[in-house]
C-alpha cells in the first residue's frame, strides 16, 4: 500500500514538474516573440496610440501650436456643425468624390483584371505597365503633369481642337475641376486590379466548363459564377478604396489647392488648412475625430450589409 502511495506521489510530482517546465518553455517562447515584435509595438504605441490620445485631448482645446492649449470643451465641435459653412462644403465634396470615384475605380479595375486573367503572351508586361500609375499617382510630377494635361493649352484641349471643339481650363473650371481629380484616381486602378486578378485565379475552371456545357454564354458566366465567387475580394477592395477615398489629400492639394470656389475642397485638405495654415490645431483635431467616426460608420455599414451579398464558398452560400 505504501509503495502504491509513493508511486502516485512520484507521478504527481513528476507531472507538476513537467507542467512547470512546459510553462517556462511557453513563457520563453512568448518573451522571444514579444522581443521580435517590440519595435513594431513601440512604434505603434508611440506613433499611433499616443498621437491619437493627444489628438482627442486637443480636440477639446484651443491650441495654436505656439502657446499652451486652453480647454474649451465642446466648442470646437459646436462651431464645426453650426458656424462653419466650409466644413459642410468639404463633407459634400468628399462624399461626392468617394461615391463616384470608388465604384468607377473598382469597376474599371475588375474589367482590366478580367482581360489579364488569361495567360496571353506578354500579359505580365501589361500587368506591370497598368500597375505603374498606382505607384506614381500621388507624386508631385504626376500632379504637375495632370495640371498641364487638363490646362487651357493642355493635350486634352489639343485633341478636342483637332475636332473643332473648344475646350476650357478644366482644372480652374468649377464645373470640371472635381471630375479631373476623379479621373486621376480612377487612373490609379493598379492595386485593386492585382487583387481582383488574384481572386480570379482562385475560381475553379471546372465551374466555367460546366456552365459552358449547360449553354451559358460569357455574360451569363460572369454574373452567375465570376461575380458571386469574387464577392469577398470585392468586399475587401470596397473597404480599402472607400477608406482611402475619404482620406484623399494629395491630388486636391497639389493640383487645385481646394479650388476653384471650394469645388475640390476635400475634407483632409480643409483639415490641413485649419491645422497648419490657420494654426487652429484644436479645431483640426476635432475634425480628424469626426472623419474617424464617419469612416468607421461607413465601414460598419458595409460590414453589416456583407451578409446579404458576400458569398463564402466554405459557408455554402451567402
Amino acid at each position: 500500500m505504501r509503495t502504491e502511495t509513493t508511486s502516485v506521489s512520484y507521478k504527481k510530482v513528476t507531472s507538476e514538474k513537467t507542467d512547470v517546465e512546459a510553462k517556462k518553455r511557453n513563457l520563453k517562447k512568448e518573451l522571444i516573440a514579444y522581443a521580435f515584435i517590440s519595435p513594431w509595438l513601440l512604434g505603434f504605441l508611440g506613433f499611433v496610440v499616443g498621437p491619437m490620445i493627444a489628438s482627442l485631448y486637443l480636440s477639446f482645446t484651443n491650441y495654436d501650436l505656439l502657446s499652451a492649449p486652453t480647454w474649451v470643451g465642446l466648442d470646437n465641435y459646436m462651431n464645426m456643425f453650426t458656424n462653419d459653412a466650409r466644413f459642410w462644403t468639404a463633407l459634400k465634396v468628399t462624399f461626392t468624390f468617394v461615391f463616384i470615384s470608388v465604384p468607377l475605380k473598382l469597376a474599371f479595375a475588375l474589367f482590366i483584371a478580367t482581360l489579364f486573367a488569361k495567360n496571353y503572351r506578354g500579359v505580365g508586361i501589361y500587368r506591370t505597365v497598368y500597375y505603374v500609375p498606382s505607384i506614381i499617382g500621388g507624386s508631385v510630377a504626376v500632379a504637375v503633369m495632370w495640371k498641364q494635361l487638363f490646362g487651357l493649352d493642355g493635350a486634352i484641349n489639343g485633341v478636342l481642337g483637332y475636332f473643332g471643339i473648344e475646350g476650357t481650363n478644366y482644372i480652374a473650371d468649377p464645373d470640371f475641376a472635381l471630375s479631373t481629380l476623379i479621373i486621376l484616381v480612377v487612373w490609379q486602378f493598379g492595386s485593386p486590379m492585382l487583387i481582383f486578378l488574384a481572386g480570379l485565379k482562385q475560381i475553379p475552371s471546372e465551374l466555367y466548363e460546366a456552365a459552358a456545357v449547360d449553354g451559358a454564354n460569357r455574360v451569363s458566366q460572369f454574373f452567375r459564377i465570376t461575380m458571386p465567387m469574387l464577392t469577398p475580394v470585392i468586399f475587401f477592395n470596397l473597404i480599402m478604396q472607400m477608406v482611402s477615398g475619404f482620406m484623399t489629400f494629395t491630388q486636391s492639394f497639389l493640383i487645385t489647392s481646394g479650388g476653384p470656389l471650394d469645388r475640390t475642397l476635400f475634407y483632409a485638405v480643409y483639415l490641413y488648412e485649419k491645422g497648419f495654415t490657420h494654426f487652429q490645431m484644436g479645431y483640426a483635431s476635432a475634425m480628424a475625430w469626426i472623419l474617424l467616426l464617419i469612416v468607421a460608420a461607413f465601414t460598419a455599414l458595409v460590414f453589416r450589409s456583407s451578409s446579404t451579398w458576400v458569398y463564402y464558398e466554405s459557408e455554402g452560400g451567402k
